[in-house]
C-alpha cells in the first residue's frame, strides 16, 4: 500500500507543477504516503481488538463521564484534518470500561476518513454496543480546516455533535446531568 500511495503523491506533486526531484521534496512522496496511512489506520482496527477484553464487572450504577479526549480526524469531503475533543458519559450496567479505552475508540474512528456527524455517532453507538449500558452520551466539539483554510476561511468556528442513547436519549434529567458537568470545566 505505501508503494502505491508513494507514487500517487509523486503524481500529485507533478500535476501541482512542482519537480518531485528537487531536494526538499526527494522523499515527500514517501513521508506522505506513510502519514496518510497512520492518519488513517482506523480502517485496520476493530472494537474487539481495541477493547481487547477491559470490560471488568462492577456495582457502579451512576453516571460515569471522560472528557477532554483529543482526536484529529480526516473530512471526508477535502480530506483537511478536523481536531477537537469528545466527552463521553455512560451509566454502566454491572460493567465497566477500561478508562483508555474511550481514548483508543474515539482514535479508532477518527482515524477513517469522516464526518463528524458519523464519528459522534459511530463513537456512541461503540460504546453501547461493548458495554451494554444503559445509556450512552457523545460530545464532541472541533475546528475544521476546511471551514479555516479554504471556503469562507473563517478561524473561530467550532462544530459541535451529540449523540444520546438510552436513558440519555430517554430522560432529560440525564441528559442535563452530562451536559452541565462537561459544561463546568469549560473556561
Amino acid at each position: 500500500m505505501i508503494d502505491k500511495l508513494t507514487e500517487n503523491y509523486r503524481d500529485i506533486i507533478v500535476q501541482l507543477g512542482e519537480n518531485p526531484d528537487r531536494e526538499g521534496l526527494l522523499d515527500t512522496p514517501q513521508r506522505a504516503a506513510k502519514a496518510m496511512a497512520f492518519l488513517t489506520e482506523g480502517y485496520n482496527q476493530s472494537l474487539e481488538e481495541i477493547v481487547n477484553g477491559a470490560i471488568f464487572e462492577s456495582e457502579m450504577d451512576e453516571m460515569v463521564v471522560v472528557e477532554g479526549i483529543e482526536f484529529y480526524s480526516l473530512c471526508e469531503h477535502h480530506l483537511l484534518p478536523f481536531i477537537g475533543t469528545a466527552s463521553i458519559a455512560y451509566i454502566p450496567d454491572g460493567k465497566v470500561l477500561g478508562l483508555s479505552k474511550f481514548a483508543r475508540i474515539v482514535d479508532m474512528f477518527a482515524r477513517r476518513l469522516q464526518i463528524q456527524e458519523n464519528l459522534t455517532r459511530q463513537i456512541a453507538h461503540a460504546i453501547s454496543d461493548i458495554t451494554q449500558c444503559k445509556g450512552v452520551g457523545v460530545v464532541l466539539e472541533a475546528k475544521h480546516m476546511c471551514m479555516m483554510m479554504r471556503g469562507v476561511q473563517k478561524q473561530n468556528s467550532v462544530m459541535s455533535t451529540s449523540m444520546m442513547l438510552g436513558s440519555f436519549r430517554k430522560s432529560q434529567a440525564t441528559r442535563s446531568e452530562f451536559l452541565t458537568l462537561i459544561g463546568q470545566r469549560k473556561p
